[in-house]
This record gives structure tokens, C-alpha cells and sequence, in this order.
């Protein structure tokens, strides 16, 4: 069996494409089959990144970040209801011996 290998797009290209898709009065499936990208691709692009005209740079999405941020958040709960797991084992482990 051969590993399927995609197709990487550097920065640059991926801001070309989305300035292409704000400023043409082209549809996203046509920019699509034009740079001879994947159906769908532009879009997931456009959801991914904001086009920053200051800095003519890609930076991520609002959405993107907030999920970012949910994800360490999510981690972070999870270390702490651990912690207080093993906290109240302890603590009833040392009330225990208190009673004995």
C-alpha cells in the first residue's frame, strides 16, 4: 500500500488565492479550478484564515483561536479533576487512619 501524500501551499500562495476570491468577481469553485486546487479547499481557507491588508499576511481566524483556546482550556480542566481526584482519595485515606 502507498501512503496517500497531499499537497502543501505555502503562505503565500494561500493569501494570493483568498485576496483573488475577495477581489475577482469569480466563484470559489471557478478560483478553484483555475489554481488547480481541490474542491472545497478555498473555503476551508477562508474559514482558517483572515487576510491581514496591513501586513498582507494570513493570520488565524477568530474562530480558529477560539477553538484553540477551548481545547487548552479543556486540557487544563482535565489536569485539575485529576488532581482533585487523587486530593479526596488522600483525604479520605488519612480520615480513615485518624479513625482507627
Amino acid at each position: 500500500m502507498s501512503k496517500k501524500t497531499y499537497r502543501q501551499f505555502s503562505e503565500g500562495f494561500k493569501l494570493e488565492a483568498l485576496q483573488l476570491l475577495e477581489s475577482s468577481g469569480k466563484s470559489m469553485s471557478q478560483i478553484e479550478r483555475d489554481l488547480g486546487i481541490s474542491p472545497g479547499l478555498l473555503g476551508k481557507w477562508r474559514q482558517r484564515y483572515q487576510v491581514d491588508q496591513s501586513s498582507q499576511s494570513l493570520t488565524a481566524s477568530d474562530m480558529v483561536a477560539a477553538q484553540k483556546e477551548i481545547r487548552r482550556l479543556e486540557r487544563e480542566l482535565k489536569i485539575a479533576q485529576m488532581e482533585r481526584d487523587i486530593l479526596k482519595k488522600a483525604v479520605s485515606i488519612f480520615s480513615q487512619e485518624e479513625k482507627e
